[in-house]
């Protein structure tokens, strides 16, 4: 595993790259790369969000392994009201209703995006 330009954790294999994304929270809004709205009801929601218990099951933006280590964190995320926010999410229980509400829509990578040196 070997991160890459802006922080996309990647595993290369002959069947083409996982990516995944691994989200610590920031206390800050200064801190932040993302700014996210948590909605109790799907349809506000952009995304729905299933969270994972360990770095192996974490993929694309859907999929979040939260992280306490900031520095392993492919995005720092600052939870706030739906007004100050860039994107909604809503958690779902389940792997396969984890994904964007509009896939025209959709900014793929958006967890992915925190470059490290």
């Amino acid at each position: 595993m070997a991160p890459l330009a802006g922080g996309v954790v990647e595993w290369g294999s002959r069947h083409g790259a996982i990516r995944m994304a691994r989200i610590y929270q920031v206390q800050t809004m200064g801190e932040a790369d993302v700014r996210v709205a948590l909605v109790p009801d799907r349809g506000q929601a952009d995304l729905w969000v299933h969270r994972v218990d360990s770095w192996g099951l974490a993929r694309g933006d859907a999929l979040w392994f939260i992280t306490t280590a900031r520095h392993d964190a492919t995005a720092w995320v600052y939870f706030c009201s739906i007004g100050m926010a860039q994107l909604q999410v809503c958690f779902v229980d389940t792997y396969g209703e984890a994904g964007w509400r509009d896939p025209q829509r959709a900014r793929k990578g958006f967890f992915l995006r925190r470059g490290f040196g």
